[in-house]
């Protein structure tokens, strides 16, 4: 019996996003991000987001179109460029809110998101600036005495950052494979968390490169690459090469090119405006047809 039909499109998934919200995006640095979503997001009125992300294009882009008022990143680069020039720019003119926690905090923060539990404890983050410059986090004593390597004693109660849930209004996200109801796919070496943003969101959002029969995912590959259950998936976008220009292998790599001439619109407001009119003031079908131009 086929689970219930998700199918819908950016446009729709955005309809259902309010201004205000705390969105989660998967992917990681340039890679695998949902970035039609995105650009549907920047042809919207949205505004005043915070977003969740292992940082890359889509917090760039969110940041310069005026959409983010605050990020909560592990980083944001977009690994063949160290720095995404974009959010550099938002960090240092104070035009966002930036709370830079390390990646094991934000992987701990939308794991008690998704257990519905206040907080994790971690060590990562003790001894660094994390805390001096987030004056919000907290720390917590373990009730339990940890006995560490060379004491006889009975051990001591150790003080452990106490990392607070990701609670997620909405999560995008972008698969290899789905089926209609939501079970999806990923076929790289990496899942990225994102099956933790889904399941630390109240909604939750998959793009993905193609829509098949619930019987044909598992013949893609192996079976421990199917994360995503139907039962955390609000809907689903069929959106072929629609993590452009970020990579989604096997499917694709990332488009150089096309993230360099991205990097250099942060050069001047002459160069974003030209770069904004001719690829993300347009449909997805025009955006996806420009690419193709560029591509022959």
């Amino acid at each position: 019996m086929p689970g219930p039909d998700k199918r819908c499109t950016e446009d729709e998934v955005v309809a259902e996003l309010s201004s205000g919200m705390t969105i989660g995006i998967g992917g990681w640095g340039s890679r695998r991000k949902p970035m039609s979503l995105i650009r549907a997001i920047l042809r919207s009125d949205l505004t005043d987001l915070t977003i969740v992300s292992y940082g890359g294009p889509d917090v760039g882009l969110l940041c310069r179109s005026g959409k983010a008022r605050k990020v909560i990143s592990g980083f944001v680069s977009l690994d063949s460029i160290p720095l995404e020039p974009h959010y550099q720019a938002a960090r240092q003119n104070g035009t966002i809110q930036a709370a830079e926690w390390d990646e094991g905090m934000l992987l701990l923060g939308l794991q008690a998101a998704a257990w519905r539990v206040p907080f994790l404890p971690t060590r990562a983050g003790l001894g660094s600036d994390v805390m001096k410059n987030m004056a919000d986090l907290r720390t917590v004593t373990s009730p339990y005495a940890t006995v560490l390597p060379g004491q006889n004693d009975g051990g001591e109660f150790e003080e452990l950052l106490a990392v607070p849930a990701l609670e997620l209004d909405a999560a995008l996200v972008h698969q290899n494979a789905a089926d209609i109801s939501g079970n999806s796919v990923w076929l790289g070496e990496d899942p990225f968390m994102d099956d933790l943003f889904v399941r630390a969101a109240q909604r939750s959002y998959v793009s993905t490169e193609r829509i098949l029969p619930t019987t044909e995912l598992a013949g893609l590959g192996d079976i421990a690459h199917l994360k995503i259950s139907r039962m955390d998936v609000t809907g689903v976008i069929e959106a072929p090469h629609g993590a452009h220009f970020t990579e989604c292998l096997p499917d694709y790599s990332r488009d150089e090119a096309f993230q360099k001439r991205y990097a250099a619109t942060a050069k001047s407001d002459e160069a974003w405006d030209e770069f904004r009119a001719e690829f993300l003031d347009i449909d997805e079908a025009g955006y996806q047809a420009k690419v193709k131009e560029l591509q022959v």
